[in-house]
């Protein structure tokens, strides 16, 4: 069923679950913004692992985005995600890497919900809409408690040589030689997908931060999305994320790319219709931070792809306050610090 929008927008109120946001007074030319921000891990891998992500419940705040990039950016988390009223959805979302914004995270989109079910705020077997400057797109909170966020229909772009990629992450080209096209994917977020030929020589992967970060500006991408398909359990692959352009070294787990991974690989028939419904992938153990990203696909009769799903559960929930330093000047303009 579709679920009412249940964040209670209030300001300062102290209620559990809404951000807060207070000044501390320190004369007409300069106030502290005190906002909470939860933190916790999405695709964990039970009580360990996952990706960090801060998660802000604007509950009256009307934050702009000046104020939303210095939180992201004192917190230091790949992502974090500010909730707030929509007019087209049940909720707005907003993401915000350390660097800049982005159109849409999979992972801090996980956290987001998976903190409101905590919270009470978000119940079991219902469906959300969110609105992300990726478009509409629905969340689901399943039986069990897990999130799943449907992205956009997978695009298949530019196919990139082997021998631009490799020296980039301090490899020879025949270590990319699998079969499979390095190619960029996106469900939502433009990525480069590239095939590894064994999980030695994934883990072996020394990135160069810069090249990478000059072939993700010249292709206009996020990053670089890393697989094999040699795994030691029943994944289907296990990955290496690098998105540097946007001050991400690597994460952990990574929900849009594993969604386009998983269309690229039923696209170059490395599975069945009926494998694509429910997979698995692994993210993060290089990082000692093991997660699982679960990922389906829904096909029409005739084997197109319908509908991208990625899903997982969340653990560590805990909360902090950001302060921001706002100075006013008499131009009405704020300066952020």
């Amino acid at each position: 069923m579709r679920g009412r929008p249940d964040i209670r927008f209030m300001a300062a109120s102290g209620t559990c679950g809404c951000a807060h946001r207070f000044f501390e007074d320190k004369g007409e030319a300069e106030r502290n913004m005190n906002v909470e921000v939860y933190t916790l891990n999405a695709f964990a891998k039970g009580e360990r692992g996952g990706n960090p992500a801060g998660v802000v419940l604007e509950g009256g705040l009307s934050l702009c985005a000046a104020e939303m990039q210095l939180i992201a950016k004192k917190l230091g988390f790949s992502e974090t995600a500010f909730m707030e009223k929509s007019l087209f959805a049940d909720y707005k979302i907003r993401y915000f890497t350390p660097a800049s914004e982005v159109d849409l995270c999979g992972h801090a989109t996980i956290a987001a919900f998976g903190l409101m079910h905590s919270l009470g705020l978000a119940k079991e077997g219902t469906s959300y809409k969110i609105e992300t400057k990726a478009g509409i797109l629905d969340v689901d909170i399943s039986s069990e408690g897990l999130v799943y966020l449907s992205q956009a229909l997978p695009q298949f772009l530019e196919r990139i040589s082997c021998g631009e990629i490799a020296p980039s992450l301090g490899m020879n080209a025949e270590d990319l030689e699998t079969g499979l096209p390095i190619q960029i994917v996106s469900t939502g977020l433009r990525d480069i997908l590239i095939p590894i030929r064994s999980r030695k020589l994934l883990n072996d992967v020394q990135p160069n931060f810069d090249a990478i970060t000059a072939i993700s500006e010249k292709y206009d991408v996020v990053g670089y999305h890393l697989f094999t398909m040699d795994t030691p359990d029943d994944a289907v692959a296990e990955c290496r994320n690098f998105a540097p352009l946007y001050d991400i070294p690597e994460e952990s787990a990574t929900g849009t790319s594993n969604g386009a991974l998983l269309s690229y690989l039923y696209q170059h028939s490395q599975l069945s219709l009926r494998e694509v419904e429910h997979v698995m992938f692994r993210q993060g153990y290089s990082m000692n931070c093991p997660s699982e990203i679960k990922v389906g696909l829904r096909l029409s009769e005739s084997g197109e792809i319908n509908q991208v799903r990625v899903g997982g559960a969340v653990a560590g929930i805990a909360r902090k306050h950001i302060t921001i330093n706002v100075a006013y000047l008499s131009d009405d303009k704020n300066i952020y610090v």
